[in-house]
């Protein structure tokens, strides 16, 4: 198991997660149960992903909730991304949330390689 206060790709995905939080709290009313609700619950499956692969008996399934976690980043940024096409994020409000991620995304890779070398 890992310690996963100690981890700095949870933290920074915890703390991504707020800020998409509040990005999408004026959307729509008529998107409460559509993008609103989908982007906010893959943003908080990045760490809770991360979470319960931390709690894991293995290696093997660390990795394995870290390659869920990576799939859920993706699909935040594909509805960030469909959100500014929308208008509803403004381009400057979608790169303060796209770098973030980018840079989990980067992490998460690179934390898979190293726990498949160990």
């Amino acid at each position: 198991m890992h310690n996963l206060k100690e981890l700095k790709i949870w933290s920074k995905a915890i703390d991504l997660t707020v800020e998409v939080y509040k990005a999408t709290q004026n959307f729509p009313k008529e998107e409460t149960y559509g993008l609103t609700s989908q982007i906010r619950r893959c943003s908080v499956s990045i760490p809770s992903n991360i979470a319960e692969g931390a709690g894991r008996n293995s290696n093997n399934e660390f990795s394995h909730f870290l390659g869920i976690s990576n799939g859920s980043s993706y699909e935040l940024q594909t509805q960030l991304i469909v959100s500014n096409k929308l208008e509803l994020l403004t381009e400057e409000r979608l790169n303060h949330l796209l770098q973030p991620l980018d840079e989990i995304q980067k992490m998460n890779y690179a934390f898979q390689n190293t726990l498949k070398k160990i």
